[in-house]
C-alpha cells in the first residue's frame, strides 16, 4: 500500500473505532469488489477484535447465496451489481455473525465486465444499522482497479460511520 493509502487506512480504521467503541457496538463486513481490502483497512488497527467481528469476501454469486443467503431470484432479476444485492448482501452479513450493523459493497472495478447500463466505477453499497434497517446507495468511481476499490472501501467505511454517527 502506498504511503498516502495507509495513512488514510489508518484514519479509516481510528474513525471506525471511534464510532463504534462509542455505540458498543461490533460491524462486520460483506465485500465482493473490495475482495477483503475493508477487513484489511479495519483490522490494520491493535484492539479491532473489540469492534470488527468478521468479513466475508463473496466474490461469486454462489459464495453470496452459501455465506449470506443472498436469495438467488435477486440475483437473476438484479445482478449482483444492484442496490437490491447489496442490501441483502448487508442483511446476511448481520444475520450470519455476531455483529449488530454491517456494510456490503458489490461492484466493477474493471477493467473488464461493465456494460451500458452498470459501468466500470459502478459499486453498490448497503449498510445495514440493525437487523431490518438498510440504507443502499450506488456511486460511480473514476480511475484504474485499484483507485475504485480504494474509492469503495473509504465510502463503505464513511458511509457506515456517518449513519451511526447520525442516529
Amino acid at each position: 500500500m502506498n504511503p498516502d493509502r495507509e495513512h488514510e487506512a489508518q484514519r479509516l480504521a481510528t474513525l471506525a473505532q471511534d464510532t463504534l467503541r462509542t455505540r458498543g457496538l461490533m460491524c462486520t463486513a460483506a465485500e465482493s469488489c473490495t475482495g477483503g481490502w475493508i477487513a484489511q483497512v479495519l483490522t490494520s488497527i491493535s484492539g479491532s477484535s473489540e469492534w470488527f467481528e468478521r468479513g466475508f469476501v463473496v466474490y461469486s454469486n454462489a459464495a453470496k447465496v452459501e455465506l449470506l443467503g443472498v436469495a438467488q431470484d435477486v440475483l437473476d432479476t438484479h445482478g449482483a451489481v444492484s442496490e437490491p444485492t447489496a442490501r441483502a448482501m448487508a442483511l446476511g452479513a448481520v444475520a450470519h455473525s455476531a455483529a449488530q450493523v454491517a456494510m456490503a459493497v458489490t461492484g466493477l472495478a474493471g477493467p473488464t465486465g461493465g456494460t451500458v447500463d452498470k459501468p466500470v466505477g459502478t459499486v453498490c453499497f448497503g449498510w445495514a444499522l440493525d437487523a431490518e434497517r438498510v440504507d443502499t446507495e450506488t456511486r460511480r468511481f473514476d480511475g484504474d482497479r485499484a483507485a475504485i476499490r480504494w474509492a469503495a472501501v473509504r465510502h463503505a467505511v464513511e458511509g457506515l460511520c456517518q449513519r451511526l454517527q447520525s442516529e
